[in-house]
């Protein structure tokens, strides 16, 4: 069946829209829930009965409920379907806990497993629990805590979203340091994955970015733990893919805020050119603050779409230029700064691109407030929301290849493999191994530089052409086949194995502590059933 046109027409606003980052996809996420809090074992609603019976003596201030709970079976992926017993809303940290001892003490034997979930961007059904039991992270409302002076963090839920905390810290003059490209997620669900966007060179991903959590176990207990208390927990949580707690409150590093962005962004017709300038720009101190590429394969009209909130340095130079249907790369960058400063950071930007080889044709320059930059991807979805363009299937594929191998993997994969880039926005930048604590869960390639590359597709629905859902996932496994054949290093960043071997091959030397880990704090294989790493009822090895 063709793709309606009306589908057609939005396209451009879609693709635009799937800029939303990768690490912005999480394991603990789940749709926004706006069920009220009631003081009572088990909700009222229609469905209740479908609760396990197990379930029904517990007492919570919160409640369990089956009043849609398909909605806990879909998640942004909108590929995997998993429907589970009950979803939980909590009203406190210890409805968590509580209902974590309950399943626990049923032992080996019962097939109960609980998944945490925030605001529905996993991508795969990583956060699902398949005849399980979903806790709505977003129910457990907790005041957020500000400690300002000379070494500033707040204290927040875990089921807190980034954009709240953005404008509850621009209140004191402070703002977290570390990013993902789409701000209505999760804390917990972005700390078991990583948190990555345009600022990870500088500051690292946002799980370096935390002091201190506080975590429910795979047994139920609740465990405050940092790099000097409980340690080994800690790690462990941070990029752990929700396999050793539920981070229910976490504190997380601040800095002070700017007020404006300088957005810029430049074209590039050679790769080589393209990552010698980013890796130049990574690796000085005084350079930019934020810092991302894209892949522009056979597609036209690009700098006429940029029109619309960027200026031309050069009107007319940019007015001739035409991209003839070749690959493209375009490098993103901004650099933060407050009024007072415009005159010195604009001489910074000058002294900065004079050093650049981009094609001097092509730079775009906005400036716009922090808030706006940050969130630049909400108003977005809020479009696409209403033309129902959100909630179709969106087959990301996330990578992290070695520097030593980043032109042999451009070359096969942007040059052979992909014919174009029309379903989605192709990310790649690099990112100093040296700024990613080694000690979490977090598997990176063994080089001290990487490349982050992004392939976030989405599927028009019905479709069975090149936009289509079968054509995309045929797409990716050529290239993570190429990867394979090829020995490059890759690793996944929110990865998915379908079996424990591949888990295996994915932690490498890091596998022993992975399942170390599992057997201390969740040994039933209670939590994040949905990652497909641990089965219920199996040994744990």
């Amino acid at each position: 069946m063709a793709t309606p046109t009306y589908i057609k027409k939005n396209l451009t606003v879609l693709r635009f829209l799937t800029v939303i980052f990768l690490s912005c996809i999480v394991d603990q996420n789940n749709l926004c829930s706006n069920y009220p809090f009631v003081s009572t074992k088990i909700s009222s609603h229609s469905g209740s009965s479908m609760i396990p019976s197990s379930l029904k003596q517990l007492s919570l201030d919160g409640y369990l409920s089956t009043k849609n709970i398909d909605h806990a079976a879909n998640d942004f992926g909108n590929i995997y379907h998993h429907l589970p017993s009950a979803v939980l809303h909590p009203k406190s940290v210890s409805d968590i806990s509580s209902i974590i001892k309950h399943v626990f003490g049923m032992g080996p034997t019962s097939e109960l497993t609980v998944a945490a979930r925030g605001h529905a961007h996993s991508l795969q059904g990583q956060a699902q629990a398949n005849q399980g039991v979903v806790i709505n992270m977003e129910s457990l409302h907790q005041e957020m805590h500000f400690q300002t002076g000379k070494f500033p963090y707040v204290d927040v839920s875990g089921g807190e979203l980034w954009i709240n905390i953005l404008h509850e810290s621009l209140k004191h003059g402070l703002a977290p340091k570390s990013w993902t490209d789409y701000l209505h997620l999760t804390v917990g669900g972005t700390l078991s994955n990583a948190g990555v966007s345009g600022q990870a060179f500088r500051h690292g991903p946002q799980i370096n970015n935390v002091h201190q959590l506080e975590v429910v176990t795979g047994k139920g207990e609740l465990i405050t733990c940092s790099e000097k208390q409980n340690a080994d927990l800690f790690n462990g949580v941070l990029g752990g893919l929700g396999q050793f707690g539920i981070i229910t409150r976490a504190r997380i590093s601040l800095e002070p805020a700017p007020l404006m962005v300088k957005w810029i962004k430049v074209l590039y017709s050679e790769f080589s050119s393209f990552t010698k300038d980013q890796e130049h720009l990574i690796l000085s101190e005084d350079a930019f603050d934020y810092l991302e590429g894209f892949v522009i394969i056979n597609r036209t009209g690009l700098l006429n779409n940029w029109r619309s909130s960027f200026n031309p340095k050069d009107p007319v130079q940019a007015s001739q230029f035409h991209s003839d249907g070749k690959t493209l790369f375009c490098l993103e960058i901004a650099k933060y700064f407050n009024p007072d400063e415009a005159d010195r950071v604009n001489q910074e930007i000058d002294r900065l691109l004079s050093e650049m080889s981009y094609i001097q044709s092509t730079l775009f320059l906005s400036e716009v407030s922090y808030v706006n930059f940050l969130d630049r991807v909400h108003i977005s979805e809020l479009k696409l929301r209403e033309k129902g363009l959100w909630e179709i299937p969106h087959p990301w594929l996330n990578l992290l290849i070695p520097r030593s191998r980043i032109h042999e993997f451009a070359k096969m994969v942007f040059g052979k493999i992909l014919t174009d880039s029309s379903t989605g926005p192709i990310l790649i930048y690099p990112a100093n191994k040296s700024k990613w604590n080694n000690r979490t869960s977090m598997i990176t390639p063994d080089e001290d530089t990487f490349y982050l590359v992004s392939f976030l597709s989405s599927a028009m629905p019905s479709s069975t052409g090149k936009d289509g859902l079968a054509h995309i996932l045929t797409q990716n496994k050529r290239i993570l086949e190429f990867c394979e054949t090829a020995r490059l290093g890759v690793k996944q960043y929110l990865p998915h194995h379908k079996t424990q071997e591949a888990w295996r091959n994915h932690f490498g030397p890091q596998w022993e502590i992975f399942v170390k880990r599992k057997s201390m704090y969740d040994p039933l294989a209670i939590l994040a059933p949905g990652q497909k790493i641990f089965q219920k009822g199996r040994a744990i090895s």
